[in-house]
């Protein structure tokens, strides 16, 4: 009898610690601090939301919306993979982008699973529809009391063209001593970023390592395999920086393990 108590208390620790793992919502709050932010966007607070992978948090998406409302942004950036490829399922997740375009304005950029879907026009025109701005290798520039920063957006690679082309086509004509914002899929290539001047980049695509190992940290990325360097928190090189989302979804591994899911707040802060 013992022993069936503990196989039974056994499992249920299982079952616990398996809907904790995936189904929890935790924010992970960061400061940017720079020279090159302006005075006047001194404060501005910028929500991430990462590898959705269509999964679900409460009814409509309700409690990532409510979530996400909480922190108060001003803008919310999506870094990619809003569906999952394996088990499209498009109204699904615009039940969270719906929610978030009544929050703040949102920018997104596509990940690797849009484009395996062969359905990118499909879910650019979706995203576009409800508001959204869609990035698509290009930049935008936000003006407060005439200082001015810049969004940059660029697509995955497998839609034709490297990264380093994609970012040529999206900088051209901006500053070099205008902060530049960048929101892509791909953080393994974080020395392209860094070798283009970005200030601050958005990234996700990586799980987190999908499992992470207590002090060691993620355990397999897609584009980096075992033992990735880029899964979670910031990234610094030179002057560069880049904050990887854990995300909040799964693909073709189902579970997290001790890697809740996760939404990144980032507030920019005049040095």
């Amino acid at each position: 009898m013992k022993k069936l108590l503990y196989v039974v208390f056994f499992l249920v620790f299982i079952v616990v610690f398996l809907y904790v793992n995936n189904h929890w919502l935790v924010v992970n709050k960061h400061v940017f601090e720079s020279e090159k932010v302006p005075a006047s966007f001194d404060g501005l607070r910028i929500v991430q939301v990462s590898d959705l992978h269509d999964a679900l948090f409460g009814d409509n998406q309700q409690r990532l919306i409510a979530t996400v409302k909480a922190t108060n942004p001003d803008y919310i950036f999506i870094t990619g993979d809003v569906i999952d490829s394996n088990r499209y399922d498009l109204e699904q997740s615009l039940q969270a982008v719906r929610g978030l375009v009544e929050v703040a304005d949102v920018y997104y950029v596509l990940g690797n699973h849009e484009v395996a879907t062969n359905k990118v026009s499909e879910i650019y025109e979706a995203l576009s529809s409800l508001g959204v701005h869609v990035m698509t290798n290009q930049s935008t520039v936000l003006e407060r009391n005439g200082e001015r920063l810049a969004i940059i957006g660029i697509e995955d690679p497998l839609m034709g063209r490297s990264t380093e082309e994609m970012l040529e086509i999206a900088t051209a004509g901006l500053p070099d001593d205008m902060l530049k914002l960048l929101l892509a899929h791909r953080p393994e290539v974080f020395n392209t970023y860094v070798n283009h001047g970005i200030d601050l980049v958005f990234s996700g695509h990586a799980h987190g390592g999908q499992v992470r190992i207590p002090g060691l940290g993620g355990l397999v990325a897609p584009g980096q395999g075992l033992f990735p360097k880029y899964t979670a928190g910031v990234y610094e090189d030179g002057k560069t920086r880049m904050v990887v989302s854990r995300g909040l979804g799964n693909s073709t591994v189902p579970y997290r393990i001790f890697n809740i899911p996760e939404i990144i707040v980032m507030d920019l802060k005049k040095k």
